[in-house]
């Protein structure tokens, strides 16, 4: 799905002999901030609630998208991942995943893209969210990213 969806874009923006990759791992690293700021999980000096768990798994799953297409562009693929045990607190499960990306970023090799896959994971794990609900968002923010490109988004 993400494939196609890659390749909708990068032909209706006459993109397809340009790397993305700097914008696309760019946009995960803003995806990833805005995730964090609907749980407001590090917002020490609010007493302001989360968002809902619905705008935050819209918000996870919008770096599923970016994480696929990093993914896809570089060749490598995931399947049976396993994740950490939620034994740390969800603002450093985000620093993790910052670092991890980082890490990937700086060395883009497929360990360290799976290394980012799997804290990414645990990070679902931690925010409550089941394969299955992500898989569901997913499918559901696909069809969403489609009409925003049919309309100009």
């Amino acid at each position: 799905m993400q494939e196609n969806l890659d390749r909708y874009i990068s032909t209706n923006h006459q993109l397809e002999h340009r790397k993305l990759l700097e914008q696309k791992f760019l946009a995960l690293l803003v995806e990833l901030g805005e995730l964090a700021n609907e749980t407001r999980c590090f917002k020490f000096w609010s007493t302001k609630k989360s968002s809902s768990r619905a705008v935050i798994l819209e918000e996870y799953v919008d770096n599923i998208h970016f994480l696929l297409s990093i993914g896809l562009e570089k060749g490598y693929q995931f399947s049976n991942i396993t994740y950490d045990e939620k034994t740390i607190d969800t603002t450093k499960q985000f620093n993790i995943v910052f670092q991890q990306c980082l890490h990937f970023y700086n060395e883009q090799t497929e360990k360290n893209y799976l290394a980012m896959i799997k804290a990414y994971l645990t990070l679902a794990d931690i925010l409550g969210f089941s394969e299955q609900d992500i898989f569901s968002a997913y499918i559901e923010k696909n069809e969403i990213n489609y009409d925003r490109q049919k309309s100009g988004y």
